[in-house]
């Protein structure tokens, strides 16, 4: 049952641990999170997809604008083609280094509950 339940909530994908604590502090929904760590191999990446039933659910993928995260945005967009795509501004480059107000709208522009204290 719990597995079924997970399958509904959105999924998020982001590079690292600080990107997802700042993800996290946002949003007003039970969302999953999860962290490449950057750039991931293949197996690592059908790992991931099969253990978080990637398939089957809402993912967005959000990552910096840098190289390293326009090569994991390709990387990604090639294995789930359903996934939506959030962006940060290019003049920031880093989710970790975006203003949470900023953020806050990208997340919300994806149909994302955002606290509204961040609004």
């Amino acid at each position: 049952m719990s597995q079924l339940l997970n399958q509904e909530l959105k999924l998020i994908i982001v590079e690292g641990r600080t990107d997802k604590e700042k993800v996290a502090k946002l949003v007003d929904e039970e969302v999953e999170i999860v962290c490449t760590n950057g750039t991931i191999n293949v197996d690592r990446l059908e790992h991931l997809i099969e253990n978080f039933h990637m398939d089957y659910r809402d993912v967005f993928i959000l990552v910096d604008e840098d190289s390293a995260g326009k090569k994991l945005r390709k990387q990604l967009s090639k294995e789930l083609p359903h996934a939506a795509h959030i962006y940060v501004d290019k003049s920031y480059r880093e989710v970790a280094a975006t203003p949470e107000s900023e953020l806050a709208v990208a997340l919300v522009s994806s149909h994302i509950m955002i606290n509204p204290d961040y609004l």
